[in-house]
């Protein structure tokens, strides 16, 4: 039998991606027309249409906002884990303004959710070799698993000499890392586990290495994705350069139903339920 793969969504506005902090600043963040409530709810439809369950990487900013959200995210059998507060890259905060962060977004998504949060996703996959000190403040804040460091070359983030599937890399005793999926090919990690690369490749490419990590490896998948990805209608950025607006707004009216060919070609989980109380295999 295959393993369940993990799907999982970073539920954040399309103003709060790393790509446009130098165009956007977070004073106007309220000013701004917010769509990430609507967006979450239609993957929450969708999700509820198609049986699946998964696990949401929540703002603080978004849950401060919009309490319901998180409620019905709760409610409808998913888990609810952290983003972070403010979006803010770790490799920009220090270990103190870290720690605070994770610890007043875990307080308040725990405050308005009722569960514990168990789960943490740094802003734009921003721990690496060089701050692994933070994995050390998750554990002490609390949090059992990180997903946060991407096993690849790119220009934003990226750690390729770090192990492809779960592991501990402060040891035994130190929190898990479950990466996003990549495959090894020609000697390289290539990306595809969703986000961005997911609406540049053809969708069977994805279905196929997908089902190579199932299959060939053993492995579950870990697939992510931003609500704002669905949403072809969302406000355009002026005066971004043309490699972020590709990467921002490539095919965004092809990932939905790329989505639910997805949803339907596999099985898929919460990332706690997978990872961390052993339900690997459908």
């Amino acid at each position: 039998m295959n393993p369940i793969n993990a799907m999982t969504i970073d539920v954040e506005d399309y103003f709060q991606v790393s790509a446009f902090e130098g165009h956007i600043d977070r004073a106007q963040w309220d000013a701004l027309p917010s769509r990430v409530e609507r967006n979450t709810q239609r993957i929450l439809d969708l999700f509820a249409k198609e049986g699946v369950q998964a696990t949401f990487f929540t703002l603080g900013w978004v849950a401060e906002r919009h309490p319901a959200l998180v409620r019905r995210i709760v409610e409808e059998g998913h888990e609810l884990a952290s983003h972070g507060y403010a979006h803010v890259r770790v490799t920009q905060q220090t270990p103190a303004e870290f720690r605070a962060d994770v610890e007043r977004a875990k307080r308040l998504l725990e405050d308005t959710g009722g569960v514990e949060v168990r789960g943490y996703r740094a802003a734009s996959y921003s721990i690496g070799a060089e701050n692994l000190w933070a994995l050390d403040q998750l554990a002490e804040t609390g949090h059992r698993y990180s997903s946060s460091i991407y096993p690849v070359h790119h220009d934003l983030y990226g750690m390729p000499e770090a192990p492809r599937f779960a592991f501990r890399p402060r040891g035994d005793d130190g929190i898990l890392e479950i990466p996003i999926s990549t495959l090894s090919l020609g000697g390289r990690n290539i990306p595809c586990g969703g986000g961005g690369f997911f609406r540049l490749y053809p969708y069977a490419f994805s279905r196929w290495a997908l089902r190579r990590l199932n299959r060939a490896e053993g492995q579950s998948g870990m697939f992510y994705f931003h609500p704002w990805e669905i949403d072809p209608e969302q406000p355009r950025q002026a005066g971004v350069g043309l490699k972020t607006r590709t990467r921002h707004y490539l095919n965004l009216g092809r990932m939905e139903s790329r989505l639910q060919r997805l949803l339907r070609d596999f099985t898929w989980g919460r990332m706690d339920r997978i990872f961390l109380d052993g339900e690997m295999r459908a």
